[in-house]
């Protein structure tokens, strides 16, 4: 049995937890699921298997004291004898591009899938866990944190700031906000400039207003239990994320996952 806690932080009742939280994690299945979950995001790249072979360069044939590449046709304009089609001539193929027939999702078992997410459930149960993640957890009695589904209603940031305060998670979103940083390296090119560390997640059994008003607090993300997933609840594979439960969720998660 834990406590549910009401808006204002205070037991309003208790619940007992669904078996899945007594599971034992595993740490190996859940990066598996994660890997496969991450891997099948990425799309399949190359160039045009025929970039850089549009020419009609031929070599010249030895006797006239260059080397023997395929060099342009014709005489007196800009491109005549220039190389071409080699890989190292410009403009040329490339030796070895990236193929588009590369395996480059990695696959798991549908079985393995399942237990490795009910592994991750039951990871936000352990204290342990939870801090070795880096959460500040400090004021928090009881994991998993499970809260009255009145939650899932509110529709104004303020309000959904003033609750994290009284549910001592507030200290973990501040942490969240300082973290933010400059990417090292060639991401900044590509739309990712900024990197930032992970934050509570929030999980119901229904959007009732909930999820437009906490979209702009930082790293605090907010799920449906259909929506739950391994990248969710461990993220970069690691187990153990900060996450709240609504009343209405732990009862939902008790039907999916205990038939």
């Amino acid at each position: 049995m834990v406590k549910v806690l009401g808006l204002d932080g205070q037991p309003v009742g208790e619940i007992e937890l669904p078996s899945v939280f007594r599971l034992e994690v595993r740490p190996d299945l859940i990066r598996r699921a994660f890997l496969a979950e991450h891997s099948a995001r990425i799309q399949p790249w190359g160039p045009d298997p025929m970039a850089g072979k549009r020419t009609t360069a031929e070599p010249w044939g030895k006797g006239y004291g260059v080397s023997r590449v395929p060099r342009i046709k014709g005489t007196r304009y800009h491109a005549a004898g220039r190389a071409a089609f080699v890989p190292h001539a410009v403009g040329g193929r490339r030796a070895h591009p990236p193929k588009t027939e590369k395996v480059l999702r990695e696959k798991i078992n549908k079985k393995e899938k399942r237990l490795a997410l009910q592994s991750a459930i039951s990871a936000t149960a352990n204290p342990k866990l939870v801090r070795s993640r880096g959460h500040i957890i400090d004021g928090i009695s009881e994991f998993p944190v499970v809260v009255s589904s009145d939650i899932e209603k509110m529709s104004k940031t303020k309000e959904v700031l003033s609750v994290l305060q009284k549910l001592s998670v507030m200290k973990d979103v501040e942490r969240v906000a300082r973290s933010k940083k400059i990417r090292a390296g060639r991401g900044k090119m590509r739309g990712r400039k900024y990197k930032r560390a992970v934050g509570p997640l929030l999980v119901i059994s229904e959007d009732r207003g909930i999820v437009k008003a906490a979209r702009n607090i930082p790293g605090v993300e907010v799920c449906t239990v259909a929506g739950l997933s391994v990248s969710r609840l461990a993220p970069g594979g690691v187990p153990g994320r900060l996450t709240m439960w609504s009343e209405n969720a732990l009862r939902e998660v008790e039907r999916r996952f205990e038939q």
